[in-house]
Formats: structure tokens, sequence, C-alpha cells
């Protein structure tokens, strides 16, 4: 197993990337190697702080540019031919690297992807997966961001793909497959999922439970939330400014007086387990689904720990075949 690692990608590269990656080879047997992509002197030069001078694991491949955060997606696609993003996916295009990891450009990432790689046999639009923390466990959004314009047969390929990674990398048998608007009724919504409601309902072998509330996605009733990536890109951000706020305005609250300071020392450990459950880096990075290889996309602040699980999710992915049954899947669907 041989993953291409984005090593200019990310608000901290490459130092934090680097040395997620000494933890995932560390932790990690399954990999074989990792290619570092990006600018060789500045990689070389933090190899021996992260104890990585001379590994078997550890190959390096020059890339000259970066798509900065600022930049638009087109770039890795035309204007920045040699960007560490674009050299990665051109790896993968090759044969030569099995997955793809990157935590930088979002946009940059999808369309070298998608460019590059292709789509998968039978998919129309990729979708980015993104796995978010219940009371009682997890659920999947997709899409996160990679098509923010949708038809109807989009949302039922997102459904299908949101269905294998459930069931493939969580472990969910019979997933519950929920369609994101503005109300529960068949009569609520826009005209796209209006369609996509119908049409999910004659889709077989899978457990459509209806339309859904963003009020009832973290309460268990959904395992797949599909929606296009326009709105779910806003139910993310959203989600993570609204974890943060309510962390800072439960520690000021906790620590205005020494009453609430001891009680918020007797309970330290379970916020501490709370606070576990919500950070992102637990769960590393989120997958492209649909295209022609395998990309993880990571937050562009990921710390060392999500870079780590990002490689860890890339293994999965591979591992267990999420791909070929997409294509299977998606083949069942077109002949249904």
């Amino acid at each position: 197993m041989i993953i291409a690692v984005d090593a200019m990608g990310g608000d901290d590269a490459p130092d934090i990337v680097i040395e997620g990656v000494a933890q995932a080879l560390s932790e990690y047997k399954s990999i074989d190697k990792t290619i570092l992509v990006g600018d060789e002197e500045q990689i070389k030069k933090l190899l021996p702080v992260h104890k990585l001078e001379n590994h078997p694991k550890i190959e390096i491949h020059h890339a000259s540019q970066v798509v900065e955060m600022h930049e638009p997606s087109t770039l890795a696609i035309r204007g920045k031919k040699d960007s560490s993003i674009t050299v990665c996916t051109n790896l993968a295009k090759e044969g030569k690297v099995d997955a793809v990891v990157s935590a930088g450009h979002t946009g940059a990432a999808v369309a070298a992807s998608v460019i590059r790689m292709r789509n998968l046999e039978g998919v129309e639009r990729p979708g980015i997966v993104t796995p978010f923390p219940t009371p009682d466990g997890q659920f999947v959004l997709v899409d996160a961001g990679a098509t923010p314009e949708c038809t109807p047969n989009n949302l039922i390929q997102f459904a299908l793909m949101g269905k294998i990674y459930a069931e493939k990398i969580l472990k969910i048998s019979n997933p519950r497959i929920g369609l994101l608007s503005n109300g529960e009724e068949e009569s609520k919504g826009n005209e796209l999922t209006k369609n996509t409601s119908k049409l999910l309902k004659e889709v077989k072998n899978i457990n459509f439970i209806g339309n859904i509330e963003g009020k009832e996605i973290f309460d268990n009733t959904v395992d797949v939330v599909v929606c296009d990536g326009f709105t779910g890109n806003v139910v993310l951000k959203f989600g993570e400014g609204l974890a943060k706020g309510l962390f800072k305005i439960l520690k000021e609250k906790l620590t205005s007086n020494p009453k609430r300071k001891v009680g918020a020392l007797l309970a330290k450990n379970a916020f501490r387990e709370v606070k576990k459950v919500s950070d992102h880096a637990e769960y590393g990075g989120a997958p492209l689904m649909g295209v022609n290889g395998v990309t993880i996309i990571g937050h562009g602040s990921s710390c060392p720990r999500a870079v780590k699980n990002a490689l860890r999710v890339a293994t999965e992915f591979i591992q267990f075949g999420v791909n070929d049954a997409i294509v299977e899947r998606i083949k069942e669907y077109k002949e249904q």
C-alpha cells in the first residue's frame, strides 16, 4: 500500500504533515510506503526532526508549486501544473500510488482528482463523505462540498455511495438514508429535494426514511444524510463553528467563580471525552467518493493526529474495497 501525501497542504505544512506521517508509519503497519510530495529542500530539512531521515518507507517527490487557500481551484489544473496536489493525483493516475492524502485546498484536491483520475464507471459526480458524531455513534453527510449544484440523479448516487461507506467503514447494517430538507413532509423543500425524494422511494435495496430536518440529524434517527455540496458545506462549517462557540462559552461559565471551577475540575474527564468525540482530528479526513482512485481530504487546520488518521482512512478505504462496491451498486441502480 503506497500513499502520496501532499506535504505542502494545510495551514502549518509541511512540518505538521510530516509529523503526522511519522505517527502513521509507527502505528499502521499496512502502509508500505509514503511519498511526500512538495518542496524537496523543505521536506529534507524536517525529516531528521521527526526521526524519518533515511526511513525505508519514505520517499520524496519534488513539486515546485502550491495551490494556496485563497487561490481558485482551477489553478491546480491550468496555472500550477506542478503543484503538490496535482503531482499527487498524477502519481495516482499513473498507478504509482494507491491513495492521495491532502489537507490543502479542498477545491483544488477535488478538481485535480476528477481531472486526473476521472470518475468511477457509472458515477456522474463525486461527493465528499464527512462523518459527524452523535450521542450514540456517527452519521455521515454526502456531499460536503465537491458538487455544489446537483441533479436528482446526483443525489441518488450520493445516497448509494453513502450507504456503502456506512456499511464498509462504519460497519452499520442496513443504514438509514435521509434527504436533508426544510421539513419532513414530501411537499416541503425545493424542486431538487422534492424530485429526489420521489425517486429515492423507488430505489431498491436502500433504507430510505424520507426527508430529514437539520434539527434531527444529530439525534440518531439517520445514518446517512444526503444533500447537494453547497448545502452540505454550509452544514459542515456551521457545525464546526457551533462546536467551537459552545466550548468557549462553557469554558467561560465554568471558570467564572471558585465553586464552578471545582465542579469543572471534577467533571474534567467527561469534558475531555466530549471534546475528543467532537474533534475533527479523530476522523482524520473525508473521502472524495466517486473518483477512480482514493483521495482523502483533510481539514486545513489539521494537526499531526488528524494527518495520521487521514492516512488510516485511506488504508481502510482500500482494504474494504469501497470503490469496487460503488461500481457494482451504481450498475445495479442503472439496470433498475
